[in-house]
Formats: structure tokens, C-alpha cells, sequence
């Protein structure tokens, strides 16, 4: 079996999460897609509310797994038995910070490898921290998330 993890902070998830995780599953026979929790971050939504989301945005999946996890990522892909880390790449900076990180995950757990995928074009300008900035002032973020992820901002 083929696993992969899809790891974010989804807060909330975006049209953008979407698109990088529908063009990774035909990769994997399986894809845990997993809230990481951190401590140091202030989230707008619960991890609680963040699981619920996910699961609506991807119920007609049957090869997406919804979970949370703590603690540092590599761990967690060898407690899921997961072989790859899928990343989703927007802009210069965000290679330059995925890069890092994969670097460091690649010397701490070598057998596990980073996929990187570019986003689209017409997504590389949207992230869950616009996003949550446009709800602090009451904007309409209905082009950005899923259709099953408003319902959860309204609240």
C-alpha cells in the first residue's frame, strides 16, 4: 500500500488544499489528510471544528483518512505508515521554506520523501491566512473554500 500524508494547519482549508490534494490521490492508494497541532499557533477554528470540515470537504473520498496529529510530522507519517509527504507549493518563498523543512524531515527520517506540487495559477494567491483575514473583516470568502466549508465560518 501506498500512503501518503497531506499536512496543514487548515484553518480553514482552501480551494487551493483541494486542488494540491485531488492532483496527489491518483500518486497514493491511500492519503491521510491531518491537522497539525501546534501549540505555538493561534487558531481561528478548533481542531475539533477543523476534523469536521475536512471530513465534509472530502466525505467522497474513500481514499482520504481525515485525522489530527502532534508532534513532529515524520513521526506521525511512521506511526501511519506513511511513505511520502505531499506539499503544496505556491510561490518562490514557499519553496524556499518547503525546501527547509524537507531537507530536515529527509535527515531525521530518510525513507520518507516530500512531494512537492505547484499550485495552479489561479489558486496561487489564496491561503488560509487570507482567508481568515478577510473573515476578520466580514468579507466573503465563497470564491476561496469549498461550498462545505462556509457553514463552519458563519458560526
Amino acid at each position: 500500500m501506498n500512503i501518503a500524508l497531506f499536512p496543514g494547519s487548515f484553518d480553514p482549508i482552501t480551494k487551493a488544499h483541494v486542488d494540491i490534494l485531488n492532483r496527489a490521490l491518483p500518486l497514493f492508494s491511500k492519503v491521510y489528510v491531518s491537522v497539525g497541532l501546534n501549540s505555538n499557533k493561534t487558531a481561528l477554528l478548533s481542531a475539533n471544528v477543523r476534523l469536521e470540515m475536512l471530513t465534509k470537504v472530502f466525505a467522497h473520498q474513500p481514499k482520504i483518512v481525515v485525522t489530527s496529529y502532534e508532534g513532529l510530522t515524520v513521526e506521525y507519517c511512521k506511526k501511519i505508515n506513511a511513505t511520502h509527504m505531499i506539499r503544496g507549493i505556491r510561490t518562490v518563498s514557499d519553496f524556499e521554506y518547503e525546501k527547509a523543512i524537507a531537507q530536515m524531515n529527509h535527515a531525521l527520517e530518510p525513507q520518507i520523501e516530500s512531494i512537492f506540487i505547484v499550485s495552479k495559477p489561479g489558486y496561487s494567491s489564496i491561503s488560509s491566512t487570507i482567508v481568515r483575514e478577510i473573515l476578520r473583516y466580514n468579507g466573503n470568502v465563497s470564491q476561496f473554500v469549498p461550498a462545505e466549508v462556509l457553514p463552519f465560518l458563519k458560526s
